[in-house]
């Protein structure tokens, strides 16, 4: 990913908080007839600065099948983003731009199927996104949880390389950071005011007392 180093954030925690935000991800795999992708929840797992994404796809979905042929992997997590106008600048010879966030994460991944493994990827899930599943899907007949394990396919993915960006607008004047936030803020659109928000997470803009 091309990232000026006025975007580029180091800060490994920066990424991982990042990536458990916004765990809905793209995951694209390389093929004999170009790029395939999916979008997938993952959950992301830390064991002594080792990170592992692990998720799973429908078994109708031949991306599992293409990791098996070709592991190494990229998988994209995207966050909110805005249109930038250049009536939030102080000059005039300025231009539109577009600010947003997004971590890519590369990897090499492993697919698996057994009943097991396939259970103990779901309680990774569950907990993460919806804890109060769990007690219905151990409700649920032996017979009907099988059938739906046996429609999946699992994958594990161990990151190899993280490449974070915030295009903030790191590079413009803390007045016209403000600007900016005190644009999107109150945007109806999310991605917008969410936009707005990650400014300020990262520190962008007047500090108000």
């Amino acid at each position: 990913m091309y990232i000026p180093e006025h975007f580029r954030a180091q800060d490994h925690d920066v990424a991982i908080r990042f990536m458990r935000a916004n765990p809905f991800a793209i995951l694209i795999t390389s093929t004999p007839d170009g790029p395939f992708a999916t979008h997938v929840p993952v959950v992301i797992h830390e064991a002594k600065e080792h990170v592992i994404l692990r998720g799973h796809v429908a078994k109708a979905n031949p991306h599992w099948k293409y990791l098996d042929q070709q592991p190494d992997c990229l998988t994209i997590f995207h966050g909110p983003h805005a249109y930038i106008s250049p009536s939030n600048y102080e000059t005039r010879e300025t231009v539109p731009t577009w600010n947003y966030a997004a971590v890519h994460v590369y990897g090499r991944a492993q697919t698996f199927a057994e009943n097991t493994q396939l259970r103990s990827m779901l309680h990774d899930l569950i907990p993460t996104f919806e804890a109060a599943y769990e007690q219905q899907w151990e409700s649920l007949s032996e017979v009907y949880q099988q059938r739906m394990l046996s429609h999946i396919v699992g994958f594990e993915i161990s990151v190899t390389r993280i490449e974070t960006k915030l295009k903030l607008s790191q590079n413009r004047s803390r007045n016209e950071q403000q600007n900016i936030i005190d644009s999107l803020s109150g945007a109806t659109d999310t991605a917008a005011s969410g936009t707005a928000r990650l400014m300020c997470e990262h520190g962008l803009g007047l500090k108000k007392e």
